[in-house]
């Protein structure tokens, strides 16, 4: 069986009986076509499956009204919630998305993949690029780029953070206020700028509270419900175990409440929880889990905004935006 070859800009041109410059001009949504054979030649386009090369578009016009996103696993649920502010963001704009992601961001090649994909699309296919929560510290491209959730290092690009400090001590003034006085706290991702300052308004509020910091009450973490599961495991150990415990991020929250489960306690019965994010999930676990908010669709829609700004040639307020954060209180805490 012969295979059928892809239809051509000569065979768009031919069905319609018009030259291939008028077919380009049509393409290029130029205003000096007139009005029926621009009409012609969007239905033989149409009719016969024509799609012309972003790329080839990209070198003619230096536009391809198409937008890049890297992120590090589609799966995961901040990954999610940021693609759904920025599809809000891309239709009030009028620009298409194409997304990469490697699917595992934990893997050891993952920086320079992220450099790779933003090389590959940026000037060429797309007008610009979002990475999410980046593990390269720099990337090469003349091109727009804004990040969400970015390295602790000082970036060139423009950025977009939550209060991640703030957030952190509202929850530790939070479950002070309820009495606790032994805090267990699970990290996150000490290569991102979300997790050095969520852990600094850990210690902060225990300073605030003329609370020691005690090692052992602090393990690590890499916001995977993995991490939060086995941290969980060795604070609930300890000789005097916590009474309270902080995790970094929601991910890592259900994880505890796994083994809070496996080891026949209760929350908040025995032991109060608090995650970070406020993903859907953490309304539907069984008490509802008490997290802070970061309104992570609006990072996405936030940085889709400052993307196409830049793409335009507007200058920015400021390289970087904070999102403010907010405590919501659930079920999983109570007083002691």
């Amino acid at each position: 069986m012969s295979q059928k070859s892809n239809p051509t800009i000569r065979d768009v041109a031919r069905v319609a009986g018009v030259s291939v410059s008028t077919v380009s001009r049509v393409l290029n949504d130029k205003d000096d076509v007139a009005p029926e054979t621009y009409e012609k030649v969007q239905q033989v386009i149409e009719q016969l499956g024509y799609a012309s090369s972003l790329a080839a578009k990209g070198m003619r016009s230096r536009r391809t009204n198409v937008l890049g996103l890297v992120v590090p696993d589609v799966g995961d649920s901040f990954s999610v919630q940021v693609m759904k502010g920025v599809n809000q963001a891309i239709k009030k704009f009028d620009y298409d998305l194409i997304v990469y992601t490697g699917g595992n961001s934990r893997m050891s090649r993952w920086p320079v993949r992220e450099q790779q994909y933003v090389s590959l699309l940026n000037g060429s296919i797309t007008d610009g690029i979002i990475v999410v929560t980046p593990r390269a510290t720099n990337f090469f491209t003349h091109y727009p780029l804004v990040a969400v959730d970015p390295h602790p290092e000082e970036a060139e690009f423009p950025a977009v953070i939550a209060t991640n400090r703030i957030g952190a001590l509202a929850v530790m003034e939070y479950l002070i206020g309820l009495g606790h006085r032994r805090i267990g706290f699970i990290g996150g991702r000490t290569d991102l700028q979300s997790a050095l300052r969520r852990f600094q308004g850990y210690k902060d509020g225990l300073c605030q509270a003329n609370l020691s910091l005690e090692q052992e009450l602090i393990q690590p973490g890499n916001y995977t419900y993995e991490c939060g599961y086995l941290g969980a495991q060795k604070l609930l150990s300890l000789s005097n175990p916590p009474t309270a415990i902080f995790a970094a991020n929601d991910q890592s929250a259900f994880g505890v409440f796994r083994a809070v489960q496996e080891a026949g306690l209760r929350v908040p019965d025995e032991l109060s929880l608090v995650g970070f994010d406020n993903t859907p999930e953490a309304a539907y676990i069984s008490v509802g889990l008490t997290t802070v908010d970061q309104f992570i669709d609006q990072m996405g829609y936030v940085a889709t905004e400052m993307l196409v700004n830049l793409i335009q040639g507007n200058c920015l307020d400021s390289n970087l935006y904070k999102i403010p954060t907010q405590l919501i209180v659930r079920g999983s805490c109570r007083a002691i």
